[in-house]
């Protein structure tokens, strides 16, 4: 069985703060999710004042750049377009693409190549 997949550069910077490019997309991951969590509570504020909202479509964006947990977070704990079926079903939907994109490129780089 082959080892996990390692950068070959030593002195790569960035792989040098995190360990590994899979650490870096968790990083990624977890910072994504954080961001579109407090998006989602703003856009909820901003429902209830009135005040010009945040479009549905930067949302899904947020959701499909990375930030998909953070949405279905955001939408539990801030009750928010939990009503809306495009949410309901569209933001599960991208996180099993991510989590099948995933698990795809840690098969291909772990054990095909």
């Amino acid at each position: 069985m082959r080892s996990l997949y390692l950068p070959t550069a030593t002195n790569d910077f960035v792989f040098f703060l995190v360990g590994s490019p899979w650490a870096l997309l968790g990083l990624w991951v977890l910072l994504a999710s954080i961001v579109t969590f407090f998006v989602f509570g703003i856009d909820k504020w901003k429902a209830k004042r009135g005040a010009r909202r945040i479009r549905e479509r930067t949302l899904f964006l947020l959701a499909a750049m990375g930030g998909s947990i953070g949405a279905l977070f955001g939408m539990k704990v801030w009750r928010h377009k939990t009503l809306h079926k495009s949410f309901r079903f569209g933001i599960p939907a991208i996180l099993i693409l991510q989590i099948a994109l995933a698990a795809g490129l840690f098969v291909y780089f772990n054990f095909i190549r």
